[in-house]
């Protein structure tokens, strides 16, 4: 008994002493995770980046569209194959999007340092273009593989197989925004200075709305905004001018009556970039609403006459804007309601008032009622400036409005009704070269059968959307827009059109056009 109770403790002593030696093998005990943490400074969705005093933020949506009446994206068929709207053109066009958005701060000394991101990765229908004359033969060229700005194509192929990579991937990534904010300078690329806050929604949504400016993707700049207190707000700005504000300088020495008819009233010689857009701005922004007056100053920079430089150059024409926008929150029709208005002037300055989304040159085809006319057609064009060999440049001048109504039925439904107008007007250089005396000569107004010759014309729009959002973040919407070519050459003429249309060599009614177009989207933001 005595030997077994000195067995047991020897062997007790025993494991205490191997379980302190194996203690002391054991590594040290690993701290706790550091959670990640909300971060209250900046509103909602914000939180630190663990380790950092850097708050981040993710953002973005899933988008789906079904567009009729479009040859591609939202834009209505108004020039080109779409223009004939025929057998020729898409009755249709699908896109998905993921956007993702990125938004970083950092309090410091000098204030909050902001850095912001936003991009998307799009799939889109093909642009279908003929690829010859008689043959039948067609294609959907690359155009699924642009992002918005019209550029990005990431896709490969060609024949009918929709610009895909055997249609297994393809499709396309864009930059809307990435920008630096610190200590009152933007830097980098985001909204203009001179667009109204709602860019080209002032209810729509639709992006190809006339009347005002709307870099709704983002043009690079440096800016400096000054903060007076009480919403009061004042911003001078440098920005691109080479990607989105450029309506053309043209040479009409070049200019042919198929090239008119084509939307093309001669042959654009933009030089290289010079100078970019000097843009200010000043900003009431507070709770009734927003007001705002904007200005820029653009620089029309052209090549030469001809070929090499010996042929000489005109001296650059700097063209300017102005714009006034105005929104009324709350109104009392119903909370929430708002108008939301803008009005523009330009002279030389064009994609200030007919945006980069709008485009400023048409040629539409339709039916004629007109004897002996086979169809009708509709052609216009607004460049910055136009001139021919040996001149100075002639600025075009425009001016426009846009604006929306919103109403919201009740937490679900909501619906806006929305308009927009814009016309452009050329000088006595340009109607003499087009037209002649008095309408009855130039390239244009000398032709058989051409009663009345005007290079000037206005483009107008209206349109209803309907919204409906049966749960937070998931929104079905139905936008039906009505564009109306409003353009100032009369009678009929004898052509032969771009064999891209389809169309054949007959008399046309020259004829104001109308295109109707439809929006049907689900979007789920996160």
């Amino acid at each position: 008994m005595k030997f077994t109770k000195t067995l047991l403790l020897g062997t007790a002593a025993g494991l205490m002493a191997a379980s302190g030696a194996f203690a002391a093998d054991l590594p040290v005990k690993a701290k706790a995770v550091e959670y990640v943490k909300i971060c209250s400074l900046y509103g909602a969705g914000f939180y630190y980046i663990p380790g950092t005093d850097t708050c981040i933020k993710l953002g973005g949506y899933v988008r789906a569209d079904l567009n009729l009446g479009t040859n591609s994206d939202f834009n209505p068929n108004q020039s080109g194959t779409a223009g004939a709207r025929n057998r020729m053109m898409n009755y249709y066009t699908m896109r998905a999007r993921e956007d993702l958005n990125i938004d970083t701060r950092t309090a410091t000394e000098y204030g909050v340092v902001r850095t912001f991101f936003e991009g998307v990765f799009t799939w889109t229908s093909g642009n279908y273009t003929p690829t010859g004359s008689g043959t039948g033969a067609t294609q959907y060229s690359g155009t699924l593989g642009l992002n918005a700005a019209g550029t990005g194509l990431v896709g490969s192929g060609s024949g009918n197989v929709n610009s895909t990579d055997g249609n297994t991937s393809g499709g396309a990534l864009g930059v809307y925004y990435a920008f630096i904010q610190f200590a009152g300078f933007t830097m980098g690329k985001a909204v203009s200075q001179f667009d109204a806050p709602w860019t080209n929604y002032p209810g729509n949504i639709t992006d190809n709305l006339v009347g005002g400016s709307g870099t709704v993707t983002g043009v690079n700049q440096f800016t400096y905004t000054a903060d007076f207190g009480q919403g009061v707000t004042a911003s001078f700005s440098a920005e691109d001018t080479t990607q989105y504000y450029q309506a053309g300088n043209l040479n009409m020495t070049g200019a042919t009556a198929g090239g008119m008819l084509g939307g093309s009233y001669g042959t654009n010689a933009i030089g290289g970039s010079r100078s970019p857009n000097l843009v200010a701005q000043v900003r009431v922004d507070q709770a009734w609403g927003l007001f705002q007056a904007s200005v820029a100053a653009h620089d029309n920079h052209v090549g030469y006459y001809g070929a090499t430089e010996t042929t000489g150059h005109p001296d650059d024409k700097w063209g300017w804007a102005v714009q006034l926008a105005l929104s009324i929150k709350n109104i009392p029709t119903g909370a929430g309601d708002t108008i939301n208005i803008q009005g523009v002037y330009t002279d030389g300055a064009t994609r200030y008032n007919f945006q980069n989304l709008s485009g400023s040159s048409y040629s539409l085809f339709g039916n004629s009622s007109s004897a002996g006319a086979y169809g009708s057609v509709g052609f216009a064009n607004a460049p910055d400036t136009v001139f021919v060999t040996g001149s100075s440049q002639e600025t075009v001048k425009t001016w426009g409005f846009r604006g929306a109504y919103t109403h919201n039925w009740d937490a679900y439904w909501n619906s806006a009704l929305y308009g927009a107008y814009a016309q452009a007007q050329f000088g006595t250089l340009a109607k003499t070269t087009l037209c002649g005396a008095g309408g009855a000569g130039g390239v244009f107004g000398g032709l058989a059968g051409v009663t009345g010759c005007n290079p000037d014309f206005a483009i107008g729009q209206m349109g209803i959307v309907t919204r409906w959002t049966p749960v937070k973040n998931l929104t079905f919407s139905a936008d039906l827009s009505w564009t109306h070519l409003d353009q100032k050459y009369s009678g009929t003429v004898g052509i032969a059109p771009a064999v891209t249309t389809a169309k054949p060599a007959a008399t046309y009614e020259l004829k104001d056009q109308d295109s109707i177009a439809m929006i049907l989207r689900a979007q789920r933001n996160w």
